[in-house]
C-alpha cells in the first residue's frame, strides 16, 4: 500500500495544464501569431525554424497564451545549449506561466543540474514558492539531483521551508528515497525533526517506503530510532469555536512501520542501530504482527499482503530477528488492542507470537516459531490455547477470517501432533469443538474426535449460551446460515456419545462474563 507525499503531483499537473491546455501546435511562421512564433518553434523542437527567429531578433521573451515562453520549452525538453542561447539573447529566467512554473522549477523537476546551475548563475531566483508553498529545493530534492540540490543550496535556497502542509525538501527527498540528497540537506541544517500533523517525520517518510540508506543517514544524524508517530488531531471545544489540538499517540515505531509495511531487511538494519525488537507500544511487538503481515484476513476491511522490499523473506525475518533479541514467548498485554483489520475475535491479551499464528493457520510461521523455542500451550488470558485457536475459535465470519478449512485443518493436526490438550476448556466455556464449528470445518471436527475430544465435555454452552450444534445450525456472531456438512458430522459425534440433539436447543443466558475485547 504505497504513499507518496501530499504533493508530490503538484508539479506535473501544473505542467500538464500549461502544456495541454492548447493541445497540440505544429508551427510555422504564417499559421502562428508571430508573438508566439519562437516558444512554438521550441516546444516544436524545430531547430531551422528557431535559429532564422533568433537570426531575425524575435522577442526571446514571447509567450504562448498560457504563459510558456521559448526558454520554459527549452528547458522542459532538457535543450542546456539552446537553453544557455536564449540566456544569452535576454531570455527571462524567472518567467512565470499562468502557473506559476519557472524555468528552474522544470530544471528542477527533470534533475538537471547543469541547467539549474546555468539558470541560477543568470540570475534566477532559488527561493520562488509555488501555489502551494513548494520551492524549487523540494522539487530538486524529490528528482533526487544532487548536484541541483547543491547548487540550489549555494545560492541560498531556504532548505527548512515549508510548503501548506508542512512539507519539507528532506522529507520529500526521504519519501523518495534520495540518500545523496538527504546527507546534503543534513549537512546544510535541514531539520531532521520537523513533524506533520499526521505525526510523520522524515525518517517515518523514510521507512514507510523500505529506504535504508536514508533512515540509517537519518538515524546517525540525530533521528529518533525509537520514536513514537504522535498525530495530531484538532477538535472544536464545545463552548465557543475556538479549536484546540491534542496528541494522539498510535504506538507505532519505526520498528513497527517498517514490518507493517513488508520492509523487513530495513527493520534489522533498524534494530541494530538501536530499535527495540520487543517494542510492544503498539499493543504489538514485531514478531507479534508478523501474524496478520504474512496472512491478512480475507475480510474486506483488510489490506492484502505488503508488498515490501529487499530480499529477506518473512521467516528469514522472524529468524534474525529473534538472533538479534526479540522474545519469542512474550505475551502481549492485558487489554491489548484486537489485531487491526482482524476478522478474529481470538482475544488478544496474553497472547504470544506462536498462538496468533495458530489464530491465522499459519503453520509455516508456526513452524519456525517452533524451532525458534515458541511454547505451543502458552495460552491467553482467557486460556484460548493455540489448538483452540487452530481449530477455528476465533472465526467470527468463515469467509472473512485468514485461514481455509485445509489450513485449519493441518494447523490443528501439528497442535494434535504436539501433544495439545484437546478437551481443554477456556474461560468463556469453550472448546476446540467450538472453534471447529465457528469455522464451519466439518473435517476438524472429525479430527478432534479422532484425537479424544469428549463430546460430554465439549457439549456446553459457551458464554454466549451457543454449544458446538447450535454454532454449526448458524447461530453466531455474524449468521451466515446453517453449515450442513458439519451439522452432520456433530449430530453423528453426539448420537455415538449417547447425546440427544432433540430437544437441546439451549437459551441465551447470562452466567458468564462477556469477554474482553468483543
Amino acid at each position: 500500500m504505497k504513499r507518496h507525499l501530499q504533493s508530490e503531483t503538484f508539479v506535473r499537473a501544473f505542467l500538464v495544464a500549461s502544456i495541454l491546455i492548447l493541445g497540440p501546435t505544429w508551427v510555422t511562421v504564417s499559421t502562428y501569431a508571430q508573438g508566439s512564433a519562437l516558444p512554438d518553434a521550441v516546444e516544436q523542437q524545430d531547430r531551422a525554424l528557431i535559429n532564422r527567429l533568433l537570426d531575425e531578433r524575435t522577442d526571446v521573451n514571447a509567450t504562448q497564451v498560457d504563459g510558456m515562453s521559448s526558454l520554459h520549452w527549452a528547458v522542459y525538453h532538457d535543450d542546456d545549449g539552446l537553453s544557455e542561447k536564449l540566456v544569452q539573447f535576454g531570455a527571462d529566467t524567472n518567467a512565470e506561466n499562468r502557473y506559476g512554473i519557472t524555468p528552474l522549477s522544470l530544471a528542477a523537476m527533470n534533475g538537471n543540474g547543469s541547467l539549474v546551475e546555468m539558470l541560477l548563475g543568470a540570475g534566477a531566483y532559488p527561493n520562488k514558492f509555488l501555489e502551494g508553498g513548494e520551492t524549487v529545493l523540494m522539487i530538486a530534492s524529490r528528482a533526487g539531483s544532487l548536484r541541483a540540490v547543491r547548487a540550489l543550496l549555494a545560492a541560498g535556497a531556504d532548505f527548512n521551508a515549508q510548503e501548506q502542509r508542512g512539507q519539507t525538501a528532506l522529507m520529500w527527498a526521504a519519501a523518495e528515497g534520495h540518500t545523496s540528497v538527504v546527507k546534503a540537506l543534513i549537512e546544510a541544517g535541514g531539520n531532521i525533526d520537523q513533524k506533520l500533523g499526521s505525526g510523520f517525520t522524515p525518517l517515518f517518510f523514510s521507512v514507510r517506503e523500505g529506504h535504508i540508506g536514508v533512515a540509517v543517514a537519518l538515524i546517525e544524524a540525530g533521528a529518533d530510532v525509537n520514536a513514537i508517530l504522535t498525530r495530531v488531531r484538532e477538535r472544536t471545544a464545545r463552548a465557543g469555536n475556538n479549536a484546540t489540538t491534542q496528541p494522539v499517540n498510535r504506538g507505532l515505531s519505526p520498528i513497527l512501520l517498517a514490518v507493517r509495511n513488508g520492509h523487513f531487511e530495513l527493520a534489522i538494519e533498524l534494530v541494530k542501530v538501536g530499535a527495540d525488537p520487543n517494542d510492544m507500544r503498539s499493543g504489538f511487538t514485531p514478531l507479534h504482527t508478523m501474524a496478520w503481515v504474512r496472512k491478512p484476513d480475507a475480510s474486506d476491511r483488510g489490506d492484502p499482503s505488503p508488498i515490501g522490499s529487499g530480499n529477506l523473506t518473512s521467516l528469514e525475518f522472524v529468524r534474525e530477528l529473534v538472533a538479534l533479541g526479540a522474545d519469542v514467548n512474550l505475551p502481549l498485554a492485558e487489554g491489548a488492542p484486537r489485531q487491526p483489520n482482524s476478522a478474529s475475535i481470538i482475544e488478544t491479551g496474553g497472547s504470544t507470537a506462536f498462538l496468533l499464528a495458530a489464530d491465522r493457520a499459519d503453520v509455516p510461521l508456526m513452524e519456525t516459531l517452533l524451532e525458534l523455542g515458541a511454547n505451543p500451550f502458552w495460552s491467553n488470558l482467557s486460556s484460548t490455547t493455540p489448538l483452540m485457536a487452530a481449530a477455528g475459535l476465533g472465526t467470527r465470519a468463515p469467509e472473512e477470517e485468514a485461514g481455509t478449512e485445509e489450513e485449519a485443518l493441518a494447523a490443528t493436526s501439528l497442535m494434535l501432533e504436539l501433544g495439545a490438550d484437546v478437551n481443554a476448556v477456556n474461560e468463556n466455556n469453550e472448546t476446540a469443538m467450538h472453534g471447529a464449528a465457528y469455522g464451519r470445518f466439518p473435517s476438524v471436527v472429525k479430527l478432534l474426535a479422532e484425537h479424544g475430544a469428549d463430546a460430554h465435555v465439549w457439549n456446553r454452552v459457551n458464554y454466549r449460551g451457543w454449544t458446538p450444534l447450535f454454532i454449526a445450525e448458524g447461530h453466531r456472531h455474524i449468521p451466515r446460515g446453517p453449515s450442513l456438512p458439519t451439522i452432520e458430522v456433530i449430530s453423528q459425534l453426539m448420537f455415538e456419545a449417547g447425546i440427544s440433539t432433540e430437544g437441546t436447543r439451549p437459551q441465551l443466558i447470562d452466567q458468564y462474563e462477556v469477554p474482553p475485547n468483543r
